[in-house]
Parts: C-alpha cells; sequence; structure tokens
C-alpha cells in the first residue's frame, strides 16, 4: 500500500476509522487485555511489554502525539472510575495506593501507538499485518476488490443513470454544432475531466490500473458523477448557445475548450469542484490505494461514516439490486430520455 503508517498521520487515521478492519484486527491478533466500562484496556505497561520497549518510550510517544492518541482513545482513569478500576484488577495490575491517575489505551490506541513506534519490531510486525488485515477485510466486503466498491453506495444507481442521460445530451451537441471527426467526442471528453479532476481519461485509467476497454465512469462515486452531469448538462447548452450566436456556424474545439475553462470558472460551480475532488482524491486513497497526484492536496481522512456507507450496514450489493429492480430501472432509464 501507499499508506506508510508510520509517516502518514491520513493512512494511520483511515485505518483507525475503519471499524470492520479494526474489529477484525483485534480477533485476529488476540491480545490479552483490561475489559473495563464496554472497551478493552491496556496500561502503559502492558503496551511498553507488548511492543517490547521500556514505558519511557511510550511516555515519550504520548507527548509527542499527544492530541492523536487522545482523539484514538487514549484516556486518564481518575476519581471513582480510578477506584473502580483498582477494584476490578486488583490482582492483574500493580498500582499503588496514592496513584491519582492512571493512563489507558483502548485497542484503537493501542494500535494507533503501534503504527507510530519506529524503534520496536514488533510494532513493525503489528503494522505490517494490520495494512494485511486491511486489504482482506475491504477485499471481503467488496467481493474481492475495490474497482466498483463505487458500487456499494445507494446513491451510486440513480447518479449514474442521471449522467448517462446528460451524457448523451452532450454527444447530441458536439455531433450537431462542433467541427471535426470522432476523435472529438473524446478530446471534449478529457477537457472536461481536466477541468473536474485534473486527469485526462487515459491518466485516470492508470491510476486505477484499469484496461484501455473498461469504461472510467463505472468507477466513480454518485458525487463525481453528478458534478460530471452537471458539466455535460452546462457545456452541452453552451455549446448550442454559441452556435447559435455565432449565425450556425459549427465550433472549433479551440471555441468549445474556452467554453469549459469558462465554465470551470465560475464562482457558483467552485465549491462542487473542490468536493468532488476531495471526495474523489480521499476515497481512492484510503479505498483503493490509489494516488492521484494532480489532486493529492485535496485528500482527507475518511470518516467513520465512509466505511459504513460503502463498506458497513449503510451499504448495498449493487448485483442483486439491479437483478431485483430491473424492470423498474429500464423505466426509469427511459423517462430520462422522453
Amino acid at each position: 500500500m501507499k499508506n506508510n503508517l508510520e509517516t502518514s498521520d491520513i493512512g494511520r487515521q483511515n485505518v483507525l476509522n475503519n471499524s470492520i478492519a479494526v474489529d477484525e484486527i483485534q480477533k485476529v491478533m488476540n491480545v490479552p487485555a483490561l475489559f473495563f466500562d464496554g472497551q478493552y484496556c491496556f496500561t502503559k505497561s502492558m503496551v511498553a511489554d507488548f511492543y517490547e520497549v521500556d514505558e519511557r518510550t511510550i511516555e515519550r510517544y504520548l507527548r509527542k502525539f499527544e492530541k492523536e492518541l487522545n482523539d484514538n482513545g487514549y484516556f486518564l482513569c481518575k476519581g471513582k472510575q480510578l477506584e473502580n478500576f483498582k477494584q476490578y484488577f486488583a490482582g492483574d495490575i500493580n498500582v499503588a495506593h496514592k496513584t491519582r491517575y492512571l493512563g489507558l489505551f483502548n485497542f484503537r490506541a493501542f494500535l494507533n501507538i503501534g503504527m507510530l513506534l519506529s524503534e520496536s519490531e514488533k510494532a513493525k510486525q503489528v503494522r505490517s499485518l494490520i495494512l494485511d488485515v486491511v486489504i482482506a477485510s475491504i477485499n471481503k466486503k467488496t467481493g474481492g476488490g475495490t474497482k466498483y466498491i463505487n458500487r456499494r453506495d445507494a446513491n451510486y444507481l440513480p447518479s449514474a443513470i442521471s449522467e448517462s442521460h446528460y451524457r448523451n445530451a452532450l454527444t447530441s451537441s458536439i455531433n450537431n454544432f462542433v467541427e471535426g471527426d470522432t476523435f472529438k467526442f473524446q478530446i471534449i471528453t478529457d477537457c472536461i475531466y481536466k477541468a473536474i479532476f485534473k486527469e485526462n481519461m487515459k491518466e485516470y485509467k492508470e491510476i486505477l490500473q484499469l484496461k484501455p476497454n473498461e469504461n472510467a465512469t463505472n468507477t466513480m462515486y454518485s458525487e463525481i458523477l453528478l458534478l460530471i452531469a452537471s458539466f455535460e448538462s452546462g457545456v452541452s447548452y453552451e455549446i448550442e448557445n454559441e452556435y447559435n450566436r455565432n449565425g450556425g456556424n459549427l465550433l472549433s474545439i479551440d471555441e468549445v475548450r474556452a467554453i469549459i475553462d469558462k465554465f470551470a470558472a465560475h464562482p457558483f460551480l467552485l465549491p462542487h469542484l473542490k468536493d468532488a475532488r476531495t471526495k474523489m482524491a480521499s476515497r481512492d486513497f484510503g479505498f483503493r490505494d490509489a494516488l492521484h497526484l494532480n489532486i493529492a492536496e485535496y485528500i482527507r481522512v475518511l470518516g467513520t461514516e465512509e466505511y459504513e456507507r460503502f463498506l458497513g450496514e449503510l451499504s448495498v450489493d449493487f448485483d442483486t439490486i439491479l437483478e431485483e429492480n430491473k424492470e423498474v430501472l429500464k423505466r426509469l432509464k427511459q423517462a430520462e430520455y422522453d
């Protein structure tokens, strides 16, 4: 994977936000822990022993990565909570009677510090295991690969139908109002792709390792498809308007490029472009281990809701839905053209 867990805070957080993978890692590792307040916990001593480092090393990482570790489940047990902890585990751990607080790691924080410990060979082994389990858990959920993970989103199908409709409208405008041979369709499509996510069709396929005959739009997320549909609709409209304004003369490819550039720079569209680039860059990096270099600045951490949407209870079985609603979808698609 392109995610180096030691150096990539986004890579670490993507793993820790994937509750499906974290649960599977916990089962595979089966590390002895203390079950307290509804979660498995580890003292600093237990963490140090497991990763084969001294407690001072753990404390150093706690200071250096305080916010990250706190956000992922490291907490101070004190007051009544500490009294309860001492009572439950008096025979398992040694806590001084005068201790006012005790630092505890839940399992996510336990994994988190393992991703950070550069001097621990045990932590290195854990990082390798984490990446293996993450890949295996995603592949299991998606049926063996992430190429079409976009189809597990319940919003994908209506977005795909909508994009197909507006694509046909754009194709008609290009055919009727733009000069050139059949290559003009690919050139204009590439211009639109470049405007939206700064890659042409060939570059996109190379990043996702698609075959030349595979349809790129079949791998795109619902929000990307809707933005492409909006773009295609607007460009189609402007092409026809420009054709009528110039007395019915066919537009050149350069004139269409100018329309696309102007459209992409419109203030109304800029927030939507940013949102689409962020979703494409972040999801492909997190789910597909695919890096879109031209929009790498837009990569963000995937939240737990993203994993639920594509891998958890909110995800859908696209093939089953397609089969169960075949006739309805035929009528819906036909209605888009009427």
